[in-house]
């Protein structure tokens, strides 16, 4: 038990960073080709969708009213205080793994398994989210053309009441545009990264302009009117609370919970560290650039979408398309719709992007099976983890309801920003001298305030979302026992020289320890 709490040295991760894992002739190593620019718009690409098009509605209806605007802001910094965390720590650890990296290097590989277990769920279940909401928005774009896609076929066969905690049949069969979404972004990743950051550039492009848009054109509509609801007579930016999470203060703070999983884009961006150019610089320009550029635009549409329709009518799958109506812009309907689409196939993208290079860095710890590091000879992407990655979030976007995946992802992105700025408090600790090419502003102010912040956002989220965590938690624990604990490159390792190398996997004094960690995991 004591072998959990061991960490990997930052030598360690420096060694496979500057090596890239080509210390011998059969490792194929990850293409380095994404630039700053790339970065931005991977971010943006992963940010901007989910939140506006899909999930703002939801959090309206459900928590917050009018007063989802406050919910982005207060996710918005909280997620500037994990931002600039997640940016100290790629520039100064620039290997593939985001947070569960970041643990490993800073607190253990317990705690390093349960945030990649956790990133998991925040990965699968996040392009499964966003591509129930495609489907939503493809099923209003095709009725725009005339063509009718049958609701049998096109919408969870399952609901879940969360006031009743019971779940129901919805007589439907399969949400099939949502599962055919994610095969098809399954199949463009495994292909490679440099095509996949191509097409995501040229969507994020559409998006923006779409956004812009809507924002233009639905602006004369905007009416405080809309504010008055049954639930909300006076008309009040806030209304009357009307239980725990159900509007007022609290239900403020809940839409802030559930939004915040629209802010996962930036942890994205942490994950391609070893296919960057230039990764001590790069990433914190992507992290930084496109949370500051997609919290404006949060903003703007959440404010003016509850001004154009009452916040009662939008827990719908396809939010902007019914403010697009309700606003008589109904000309720009198909135009805009088909933008979102493209905007919402980003976020699908960026999501099954991140999942599998987290997969991977697992495996090469040894506590996931080698297959999972496997990288394709021609394509040089992990592409049995990304066919596993959009196998699973295939089946679960044609059986799940959106509310009930939104949350799931949320608890699982704030339980991760809290323990990057864990990591970074502990690291200036520990590793003052480290060159860090990115430095937190304020760190002994901003790295608390991030965990402190996201700790907050998650006690406001519905007590059975926490039930799922710790049943997916229990789930991951009971792996990493029976394989994981017994397959680490690190637990059963022995000191040669001055740093922890595995026994038995061709550790020899001097003998670089980074290369004998990295046959470690390749032996195993």
């Amino acid at each position: 038990m004591a072998n959990i709490w061991l960490r990997k040295s930052l030598d360690q991760l420096a060694d496979e960073a500057a090596r890239g894992d080509r210390d011998d002739a059969e490792a194929r190593p990850l293409r380095r080709t994404l630039s700053a620019l790339n970065l931005v718009a991977l971010g943006i690409g992963g940010i901007i969708g989910a939140g506006i098009f899909v999930l703002t509605g939801h959090a309206a209806a459900e928590n917050a009213g009018p007063a989802v605007t406050l919910s982005f802001v207060l996710g918005a910094i909280a997620c500037a205080f994990a931002g600039f965390c997640y940016a100290e720590m790629a520039s100064a650890v620039p290997i593939s793994g985001s947070a569960y990296t970041y643990a490993y290097a800073t607190i253990g590989e317990f705690v390093a398994w349960i945030i990649g277990w956790d990133l998991i769920l925040e990965y699968a279940v996040g392009a499964t989210t966003v591509a129930i909401g495609w489907s939503g928005y493809v099923v209003s774009f095709a009725s725009d053309l005339g063509i009718a896609i049958p609701q049998r076929i096109a919408s969870s066969p399952f609901a879940y009441d969360p006031v009743q905690r019971v779940w129901s049949s919805t007589g439907t069969i399969l949400n099939v545009p949502a599962m055919a979404v994610v095969a098809i972004m399954t199949m463009l990743l495994v292909v490679g990264i440099r095509e996949s950051a191509r097409f995501n550039s040229f969507i994020v492009a559409v998006k923006l302009v779409v956004v812009a848009l809507f924002i233009v054109c639905a602006a004369p509509a905007f009416s405080t009117a809309n504010w008055v609801t049954p639930s909300n007579p006076s008309g009040a930016f806030i209304p009357p609370n009307a239980g725990t999470g159900i509007y007022g203060w609290s239900g403020v703070l809940r839409g802030a919970a559930v939004v915040f999983f629209a802010y996962i884009g930036f942890d994205a961006v942490s994950t391609t560290v070893q296919e960057t150019r230039n990764p001590a610089r790069d990433v914190s320009i992507g992290i930084l650039g496109s949370l500051a550029i997609s919290t404006v635009l949060y903003v703007a549409v959440g404010l003016i979408l509850t001004g154009i329709v009452p916040f009662d009518k939008l827990n719908v799958p396809d939010p902007i398309a019914v403010g697009i109506d309700a606003a008589g812009i109904g000309w720009l309907g198909p135009l805009i719709k088909l933008g979102i689409l493209l905007g919402l196939t980003s976020v699908i993208l960026v999501s099954l992007l991140g999942q599998p290079r987290i997969l991977r860095a697992m495996a090469l710890d040894g506590l996931l099976p080698p297959a999972a590091a496997a990288i394709h000879p021609r394509f040089r992407t992990p592409y049995v983890a990304t066919i596993a990655t959009g196998v699973v979030a295939t089946v679960l976007a044609g059986l799940l309801p959106i509310g009930l995946v939104g949350e799931l992802v949320s608890i699982g992105t704030l339980f991760a920003f809290a323990i990057v700025c864990v990591a970074v408090l502990k690291l200036r600790i520990s590793e003052p001298g480290l060159v860090r090419p990115f430095r937190t502003p304020a760190v002994w102010f901003v790295a608390p305030a991030g965990a402190a912040t996201s700790v907050f956002l998650m006690l406001g989220l519905p007590f059975d979302t926490w039930v799922r965590l710790a049943a997916w938690l229990a789930v991951g624990l009971a792996i990493y026992f029976v394989y994981g604990a017994k397959h680490s490159c690190i637990a059963g390792g022995e000191r040669v020289g001055e740093g922890l190398v595995p026994a038995g996997c061709g550790a020899q004094p001097g003998k670089p320890e980074g290369a004998a960690w990295r046959s470690c995991a390749r032996q195993k």
